[in-house]
């Protein structure tokens, strides 16, 4: 495969999650010049889930008038996890259509073989993301955040992305806060995840009284409620926001931790979530150096994982660690 990030041309940026699918084209230093998107479906096979990204990305590259792929330099691509990384095989717990989906290879094979693709977990390109031209930037180690249908993170140490093992380091949905806490879709139990993640808030605050009698409520409809004061709204959150807290403080203390960026749209609560996250972290961060650590919301809103998709592409050297 051709090499192509160098070219100075712009990214085709993905950002695949279990609410949305976002495609947009981005500039080579991180302005996005134009970008949509769809609802996730979560009824369909493989295939029409392919078909429906591929109508996306057609869509946003006739918007941004780029009718050659060689006028691109690449394909940077977030997917919810797991994957297998760097062959960008994914099997996203939230997307259940997906299963081993040859993600990147699909992708290379769409645009004739000829640019680089890039497929990494859509929390760690958020990470990169805000990092690179967010609420991170101009600090060395950072730790990026998504509350959303699920909860991810993404790991910048000494200004580079941390990998791991298996492509999965930053992980932080799956640190366990309440060991007697609820199951979790990964098998476990009592993780950040199953604490926080959109659709578990709404179930709990519908089991405590929210809404019960009304199917199909989500998160966003939980926090709109507890801006306007509902009491077991508000506790939702609140309950949300100490899990935050308590994963933040163990992350502090394992990474010394200059930043924290928490994105996603669980984070357009407000000071509903970040206050209480601040309590329990201010209870749990005692040492003083994880007292110093900064938990900011995500600055480049909800195009954080667009824009760190398109830095696998436009600053690999920091963002795309060597296999």
């Amino acid at each position: 495969m051709v090499e192509s990030g160098s070219s100075g041309g712009p990214v085709l940026a993905i950002d695949i999650g279990g609410t949305k699918i976002a495609a947009g084209v981005v500039e080579p230093g991180g302005r996005v010049i134009t970008w949509n998107q769809v609802p996730t479906p979560h009824d369909l096979d493989a295939e029409p889930l392919w078909r429906t990204l591929e109508d996306l990305l057609v869509q946003v590259l006739d918007t941004a008038k780029v009718t050659d792929p060689a006028e691109l330099s690449g394909i940077g691509c977030g997917c919810g996890g797991p994957m297998e990384w760097p062959s960008g095989v994914v099997s996203p717990l939230n997307i259940p259509g997906w299963r081993a989906f040859p993600l990147k290879d699909r992708l290379a094979a769409r645009f004739g073989g000829q640019l680089t693709v890039r497929v990494h977990n859509d929390a760690i390109c958020m990470a990169a993301g805000e990092h690179w031209r967010g609420a991170g930037r101009g600090w060395r180690n950072v730790l990026g955040m998504v509350v959303s249908t699920g909860v991810g993170g993404g790991l910048i140490l000494n200004n580079r992305l941390i990998k791991g093992a298996s492509g999965n380091a930053g992980h932080i949905g799956h640190v366990v806060v309440y060991p007697d806490g609820p199951p979790c879709m990964c098998g476990g139990r009592g993780c950040l995840e199953a604490i926080a993640r959109g659709p578990a808030l709404a179930a709990w605050a519908q089991t405590e009284g929210w809404r019960p009698d009304q199917p199909g409520m989500t998160a966003k409809d939980l926090a709109a409620d507890a801006a306007q004061g509902h009491a077991v709204a508000r506790e939702a959150l609140r309950r949300a926001g100490r899990a935050l807290g308590i994963a933040i403080a163990s992350a502090t203390s394992l990474c010394d931790l200059d930043v924290v960026a928490v994105g996603g749209g669980l984070s357009q609560a407000g000071s509903l979530l970040f206050e209480p996250l601040q309590e329990a972290l201010a209870v749990h961060a005692r040492l003083e150096f994880a007292r110093q650590v900064r938990v900011v919301p995500a600055a480049l809103g909800l195009s954080a994982g667009l824009v760190g998709a398109a830095a696998l592409i436009s600053a690999g050297s920091r963002y795309w660690p060597a296999g």
